[in-house]
């Protein structure tokens, strides 16, 4: 059976009835971790950027936190961009990919047009991550990832998947949408090193585009069956024929979402244990003491765009990539917060850097993905030496997820808006429309005909 279709089959065949309670319980607590980081990024500038453009476009899906409502691919557009402004998303490591942020944009955007059930979006969900991780896990290598974007790629295929599952479209249009957003995917890795905005709106470019496919499919178009194992399907297109045959779409011992992880720092995935093991470190020396740095981490860390670089750093998302500026930023303030990465000009800081030699650590490349270890060893001006190790991250805890949702989205909403829509996600699965929670996630600072009226 050709791929595009076999993951179509398998996924009009998932219904809510056979999803594992722990599966159930992880996309509410994605979806309130994906919400947190759109609150907190509401005022960056590409969060800015793409709310103007969804507020030229009318329609019935709401721009989350503003009093917006757009045409449902501009929402979802708009959505996933603000999703994306903190670096803090959820990630698949087997995909290296940010799933959720390019999903929720999309079934929340079809939400508002059709009478969804929160089991349908819950549903829809699983299928997303599933179908873009799976496809994920099969195709990337060290190569792939530096020149494309990997969720570029995946949350296109996987969000389109989702949505049109929740839709409840049936096999043959769920083939179609995978077709048309396989044929949309998008993102070239050439921003870090700049520091340029191209990461935030990849997400968004994929989100409007799984929505474009959705829509397609329920019109009657028919997508290429070969999208994605044909001869000039996308894994040939990426030099990776071969590898079509190892998509393994809900086929693993636990679902991909099971395998999602909330990142604690706002950071680059693979800056994360390094991030922690210096917050050990921090708790044991001062900063000022420190002469020089030494950091093991896998080779898929030091290979990523933008991860191995030590300045100079012009742009906020520079720091976020950079594992040396991320070490150095945490030894400096002994904390991992977004506040770390506003000390682009601090001498302390840039004498770290300077000081820090980033290697790999054979042990932990052979861990990888399965694992994402760092070392820190510290020479002290006195000659001492402090090594500290985690063999793996530490994901934020779900108390600490739905902690900074309910601070972010107070700062935006208010306290009682936070505690219904909290309410509304922990109920998902017994809402019958799930619309109410967008009429939730809409800012009223601003009458919503007036906003719509003077924007287009």
């Amino acid at each position: 059976m050709l791929l595009a279709r076999d993951i179509a089959r398998k996924a009009a065949a998932v219904t809510f009835e056979k999803l594992p309670l722990e599966a159930v319980a992880k996309v509410k607590l994605a979806l309130i971790d994906y919400l947190s980081c759109v609150f907190e990024s509401r005022e960056l500038s590409p969060s800015v950027q793409a709310i103007k453009l969804a507020a030229r476009a009318k329609g019935d899906a709401v721009v989350i936190g503003t009093p917006v409502w757009s045409a449902a691919p501009e929402a979802a557009f708009a959505n996933a961009v603000m999703g994306h402004g903190l670096v803090r998303e959820d990630m698949h490591t087997g995909s290296v990919s940010h799933l959720g942020v390019v999903n929720f944009p999309v079934l929340l955007a079809r939400t508002q047009d059709n009478r969804i059930s929160g089991r349908d979006l819950i549903t829809g969900a699983v299928c997303g991550y599933e179908a873009g991780a799976a496809i994920g896990r099969a195709l990337m290598d060290r190569e792939i990832v530096r020149r494309f974007r990997p969720t570029g790629i995946t949350g296109t295929i996987g969000a389109a998947v989702g949505a049109a599952r929740m839709l409840e479209l049936g096999e043959s249009a769920i083939t179609s949408a995978l077709g048309f957003a396989a044929n949309a995917t998008v993102g070239l890795n050439e921003w870090p090193g700049p520091g340029a905005d191209d990461m935030f709106f990849h997400v968004g470019f994929a989100a409007r585009n799984a929505v474009t496919a959705v829509e397609l499919a329920e019109l009657g178009a028919y997508a290429s069956e070969t999208s994605l194992d044909g001869a000039a399907g996308l894994f040939a297109a990426l030099g990776r024929l071969e590898r079509a045959a190892d998509v393994a779409a809900f086929e693993g011992e636990q679902l991909e979402i099971l395998s999602v992880y909330h990142k604690p720092a706002p950071a680059c995935n693979y800056a994360q244990t390094a991030c922690q093991v210096a917050r050990l470190i921090a708790q044991e020396v001062r900063n000022e003491d420190i002469a020089s740095i030494a950091i093991q981490a896998s080779a898929a860390a030091l290979n990523y765009p933008g991860c191995n670089f030590n300045g100079p750093f012009e742009r906020v998302l520079q720091a976020k990539m950079s594992i040396q500026y991320c070490v150095a930023a945490t030894l400096v303030r002994g904390a991992i917060e977004d506040a770390n990465y506003r000390l682009l000009r601090d001498p302390e800081v840039a004498r770290l850097i300077q000081n820090t030699t980033l290697v790999e650590g054979r042990d932990f490349t052979a861990a990888y993905p399965g694992m994402q270890g760092t070392e820190i060893t510290v020479t002290l001006r006195d000659g001492r030496t402090i090594t500290r190790r985690l063999d793996d991250l530490v994901p934020a805890t779900a108390d600490e997820v739905r902690e900074r949702f309910r601070t972010s989205c107070d700062r935006v909403l208010g306290e009682t808006a936070t505690e219904r829509i909290e309410a509304a996600v922990n109920r998902l699965d017994q809402l019958q429309d799930v619309a109410v929670i967008s009429e939730l996630l809409a800012s009223s600072d601003i009458n919503r005909g007036e906003m719509n009226a003077g924007a287009s």
